[in-house]
């Protein structure tokens, strides 16, 4: 890898004019019909948002449709004719049934994310069932035995980035721990014009493909300016070295992606209306295929009340992170007669989606500018506590270097299981991490991770505003579950970007085995990311207790966001039979690698 990267002037110069319009989007009906979108697609007033279907018994037609988000008409896969399709509100202790009806011309699924369900109704062709063939009816049926904000999302192919997504609402059989008054859900999403087959092509040609902010010979320069040539040119070695760059935030970025909320562009502006001095909750659900986003609501204190559908002890925020497929609940209470602006930030600052809170129609607020791009770190490449490493002493590929210590010296309090008094850590495949150096699937090994969930995340570590962290998080019962944990295993989340393959413990899907655990075991699972990025990884069929210091009231969640060189742990008992997929929610990396099989029996 060169030190800098002069042919990225002329190539973001030629795609800035295509990237504004896929930040901006389009606005109005009348724009619409000029040019021939379904109605729709195309805001309707105040709140417009999909559907919303409530009861015990649903039917969902999956097709293609035609939408228009950035000017031009393209094919997406719809569920009863709308993108995101219709907003799912059970009531716990039902009994439901919902027949899908697959008029593509291709297999179907609906997985239900984050419910505990019997395994056959999980949704996952080739574990749970076969999809839902061209011209068929599958018919789910499942108890609800929980309740809050889900999501649903199809598990066949591409289609989760081509539409087929939409939101959950389960209401409790109790009253609610918290009041409010008014309630919508935020559903966010990212889209892109391109074939998704079209992407993922471009990514194994070149792993940074959709990456326009690389440092170049400019950057190069204004580090010479602050920090001086020979500290400049130690750090530019070191990662060209490592074949790294520490502007990889996101594989696929605004340079493709138009971000959404409830399927609007940010000049479609989504619009919530309230009455001051009303409680409004506000259900988030990260259903994009591949972006991590940064939500706040200038002018407003965010009360977290929920994570990942379940409660927990309410926490005042400024401002919080989302990753792939989790869902967080908020209640913001908006005192003042004005509008409020729903920021919500790409995590690599490439683009934003955007929405409105205001009292009457026609009120608006201003956009914020994004903040400074993120870069990565030492602790992100897995070198913690060696930020002294030079070109001169440790700018050799990791991969290359012996005797790597990958349980980390901090442990601390965000990665408690490093003191629990269990069986050690086996890697599910008998693999020792050392071996994992030089695989072809592996281009890079931490050296020294360490417990994260007390950060924030690259790009918020360093603002102003109060950020949610992982440790804030408390179950608002005490822990259901205080039965001892039988066995632990261990999984290295790695990939390499050159090739663009995604696996755990350097194996992709097609290589590994099923994890075998027994009925009614109580397990541990240790992750432990040796990329530089975010892996929001998720366990089918299971409410995982993240072990995130909160003692007694551990966090119950479905996903967990993983940051690079970050070693984290959730336990769960194996109470449901089946076999169970486990994976990471970015769509692309799925469909590369990173998934496996977790057979209960």
């Amino acid at each position: 890898m060169s030190l800098v990267r002069p042919d990225l002037f002329a190539r973001e110069q030629s795609a800035a004019t295509s990237r504004r319009r896929f930040v901006q989007g389009l606005a109005g009906v009348g724009a619409a019909t000029a040019i021939g979108a379904p109605v729709w697609a195309w805001p309707q007033g105040a709140g417009r948002s999909p559907t919303r279907l409530s009861g015990d018994r649903f039917s969902l037609a999956v097709a293609a449709r035609p939408i228009n988000i950035t000017g031009r008409s393209r094919m997406a896969t719809a569920v009863n004719g709308s993108v995101p399709g219709p907003t799912l509100r059970f009531r716990q202790g039902d009994a439901v049934r919902i027949d899908v009806t697959n008029h593509l011309t291709e297999p179907t699924s609906i997985h239900w994310h984050g419910f505990r369900i019997p395994n056959a109704m999980d949704g996952t062709p080739g574990l749970t069932f076969k999809g839902i063939m061209p011209g068929e009816t599958f018919t789910y049926r499942f108890p609800i035995v929980q309740s809050g904000t889900y999501w649903y999302h199809s598990h066949s192919g591409m289609q989760l980035q081509t539409g087929l997504f939409g939101a959950i609402i389960i209401d409790p059989n109790n009253q609610a721990p918290y009041a409010y008054d008014r309630e919508y859900v935020v559903l966010l999403s990212d889209w892109t014009d391109e074939d998704p087959m079209t992407v993922i092509g471009n990514l194994k040609e070149q792993g940074e493909y959709y990456n326009f902010h690389q440092r170049t010979l400019g950057t190069f320069a204004d580090d010479v300016k602050h920090k001086g040539f020979a500290a400049t040119w130690a750090d530019w070695s070191m990662w060209a070295k490592m074949r790294m760059s520490p502007t990889d935030i996101m594989d696929v970025t605004g340079a493709t992606y138009s971000f959404l909320v409830n399927g609007q562009s940010p000049a479609a502006n989504w619009t919530g209306l309230f009455t001051p001095g009303e409680r409004i909750r506000l259900r988030f659900i990260n259903g994009s295929s591949m972006s991590t986003f940064d939500v706040r609501i200038p002018g407003l204190f965010l009360n977290v009340v929920a994570a990942d559908g379940s409660d927990v002890d309410p926490v005042m925020v400024e401002e919080f992170r989302i990753g792939v497929a989790e869902t967080y609940d908020i209640i913001v209470e908006p005192k003042a007669e004005r509008a409020y602006t729903i920021f919500v930030q790409a995590e690599d600052r490439t683009g934003y989606a955007r929405a409105t809170l205001t009292p009457r129609l026609g009120l608006t607020a201003a956009v914020p500018p994004m903040d400074p791009r993120p870069m990565r770190t030492m602790t992100d490449m897995g070198m913690a506590g060696m930020a002294g490493m030079n070109s001169g002493g440790g700018a050799q590929s990791m991969a290359a270097m012996p005797g790597m210590d990958t349980k980390g010296a901090n442990p601390g309090a965000a990665a408690p299981m490093a003191a629990a008094k269990t069986p050690a850590a086996n890697n599910a495949d008998g693999v020792d991490p050392k071996t994992l150096a030089g695989k072809p699937n592996v281009d890079n090994v931490a050296m020294a991770t360490k417990g994260r969930q007390g950060e924030a995340g690259a790009g918020l570590d360093a603002s102003d505003r109060r950020v949610l962290v992982y440790t804030d998080l408390a179950a608002l019962s005490p822990d259901p579950v205080t039965n001892p944990v039988t066995r632990e295993l261990e999984f290295h989340l790695t990939g390499n970007m050159e090739r663009y393959t995604w696996g755990f413990d350097g194996k992709k899907f097609s290589q590994a085995s099923a994890i075998e655990v027994k009925l009614g075991e109580r397990v541990r699972f240790v992750l432990i990311n040796d990329t530089m990025m975010e892996h929001p990884i998720h366990l089918h069929g299971f409410l995982f207790s993240l072990e995130n210091g909160q003692t007694g009231r551990l966090p119950l969640k479905h996903t967990v966001n993983v940051k690079p060189g970050e070693r984290v742990g959730f336990v769960f008992t194996a109470d449901t039979p089946g076999r169970w997929a486990f994976h990471c929610h970015l769509l692309y990396h799925m469909e590369s690698g990173m998934f496996r099989t977790v057979h209960v029996a």
